[in-house]
């Protein structure tokens, strides 16, 4: 993403240790898996790579860096993974051995 972010700030948040927000891994595989069907000119001919800008590229940092996206908690001097996960979980969502 160097190149393509701009220097992370209160309203477009950056994690450097991303990989650890599984949000930001998925949302980065699949931008990573539509670069490599949408560069191959036999299947996609040669507009690929701008549709890609287009379509996938350029929504994902936004989604990412958004006010409620998966870096939402963190800020340069703290890292928090876990912070928009609720603090209840609701009893339909529990598995539990009866």
């Amino acid at each position: 993403m160097p190149g393509y972010l701009a220097e992370p700030s209160a309203d477009a948040r950056w994690c450097h240790p991303w990989w650890e927000h599984p949000v930001a891994v998925a949302r980065l595989h699949a931008v990573w898996l539509a670069w490599q069907e949408l560069t191959d000119p036999v299947s996609c001919g040669y507009t690929g790579p701008s549709v890609w800008h287009r379509d996938r590229l350029d929504p994902s940092p936004r989604e990412l860096r958004s006010s409620s996206g998966p870096f939402a908690g963190c800020t340069k001097g703290e890292h928090q993974i876990g912070h928009r996960m609720p603090g209840l979980v609701p009893s339909a969502w529990r598995h539990e051995d009866t």
